[in-house]
């Protein structure tokens, strides 16, 4: 199984990729730059930068938007974590018949991609092919893993791990043998635990940001001649029979492998937790069609799965040690944003912000009913009720950002980019711009350099 994913890698070039494939990872990697720049200075963000910097590396890749560089694996790494900081990353692996499964990708490998590329002054057509093939691969790993986000281990490390080993060892120019002992080298540092979420800690963004870190390591070390595993996916002792439980379907991994390319299908609308995003459009759908004072509003009744209920986004609503991660995986809080600000953004994920006392007031009239059939998937009903009686309701079947179900608009999603980099105070609106327009003809770089250059040029210092 391994060795046919690893010769499958080292043959691709950029020649086997259709239109609709570029144009999807090119519209990842543009709400990557946006995600990072948004949450390059969240919290732990500098602290990271500080204690990696302190370690002294070599200066080969870029933190984005910090002015420095560092060894490509700590750039990675930096670039990872900021990028996750929000939960505003591209979403859920895609697998034939337009399926998907829980699962962050882009947080791990689009990193990975720029500081793999950046420190060999790959080509754009490099980054993408390598980007897609990676992606890929660990879309594919996700469905067949059978994953279940309350299952208790955190796939953002194992399938970002592996799939952006395959990014940085395709940029790398490793050959089949070097590709196989990278995934092997790789497999020993996977892991996470969703306890990170369970508890609300910071430590959620962690696992992302270590597999983007682990993979550019695995591939250097392997390229120097490091043997492992010769099975890292398949083997008696390996990725499906360490992770994966009864429902693993691992035939899944190579079906149409190098004819079909999947990755993340979803690009999110608002920054939290995907699990939260169904009753957030079902308030959206409200205020969008009713004008009303959220000061008047006597209660509001979220009807979810009891599965979902139950789990770590349906619990009361406590700001907590950590306000950004309390509030991201809150489907109370998140409604009561969307009720109050008609968005749920970074800007709404820290304290001072849930001081707000229309907000504390939303919050406190939102109850839970686990009243939707069990086997309803990301869906939600929301119901309110205005002093006076007058009341409200509002259903969401697919929560926006799908791109086949309920895609974001072409506008939409550069909206989302320009409000980030807004938010980060990174970029001038006309640079900003400019990356749109580098990245829409991504392909026609001879040195990816060239757009991390401009973006460190013309950040706002």
């Amino acid at each position: 199984m391994t060795d046919e994913v690893c010769a499958h890698v080292a043959a691709a070039d950029y020649a086997i990729l259709d239109d609709f494939t570029v144009g999807r990872v090119k519209t990842r990697v543009l709400d990557a730059v946006g995600v990072i720049a948004a949450g390059v200075h969240a919290p732990r963000c500098d602290d990271l930068f500080n204690l990696l910097k302190s370690y002294g590396t070599a200066p080969q890749s870029t933190a984005f938007f910090r002015g420095e560089l560092m060894g490509a694996p700590q750039a990675a790494m930096v670039n990872s974590f900021a990028m996750r900081s929000y939960d505003f990353e591209a979403i859920e692996a895609e697998n034939e018949n337009r399926k998907s499964s829980a699962a962050h990708i882009s947080g791990t490998t689009v990193p990975t991609a720029f500081a793999a590329a950046e420190r060999v002054h790959a080509s754009g057509r490099e980054f993408l092919t390598a980007l897609v093939v990676g992606d890929d691969v660990a879309a594919r790993l996700g469905a067949a893993s059978g994953f279940d986000v309350y299952g208790g281990w955190d796939n953002t490390n194992t399938i970002n791990g592996l799939g952006a080993t395959v990014v940085a060892g395709k940029l790398g120019g490793l050959n089949e043998q070097e590709l196989n002992n990278a995934l092997g080298l790789s497999l020993n540092m996977l892991g996470g635990s969703m306890d990170n979420i369970n508890y609300k800690t910071l430590a959620f963004k962690l696992p992302m940001a270590l597999a983007a870190r682990n993979a550019i390591f695995s591939a250097d070390f392997a390229a120097r001649g490091m043997t492992a595993t010769h099975d890292a996916i398949g083997g008696k002792k390996g990725y499906f029979f360490l992770f994966c439980g009864e429902k693993q379907q691992p035939e899944l991994l190579c079906k149409d492998l190098g004819r079909v390319f999947y990755g993340d299908v979803v690009i999110k609308p608002w920054s939290a937790c995907r699990a939260t995003h169904p009753s957030i459009d079902a308030c959206m759908k409200i205020v969008e069609a009713h004008e009303f004072d959220p000061t008047q509003v006597e209660s509001v009744t979220i009807h979810t799965t009891p599965r979902t209920a139950q789990g770590f986004v349906g619990q009361p609503f406590e700001v907590g040690e950590e306000p950004q991660v309390s509030g991201a995986f809150s489907i109370i809080y998140t409604a009561a944003v969307a009720l109050v600000e008609k968005a749920v953004r970074p800007e709404h994920m820290n304290r001072e912000a849930m001081e707000d006392p229309a907000l504390k007031s939303m919050i406190a009239k939102i109850a839970i009913d686990p009243s939707l059939p069990p086997d309803e998937y990301q869906t939600a009903e929301v119901d309110v009720v205005m002093r006076g009686g007058t009341s409200y309701h509002a259903r969401c079947d697919v929560p926006k950002g799908d791109i086949y179900r309920s895609p974001l608009t072409e506008g939409e999603v550069l909206d989302k980019f320009y409000r980030n980099i807004e938010f980060s105070r990174t970029l001038p609106h006309e640079a900003a711009a400019q990356v749109v327009e580098m990245v829409t003809h991504l392909e026609e770089l001879d040195d990816i350099g060239e757009l991390v250059a401009f973006m460190e040029e013309r950040r706002m210092k």
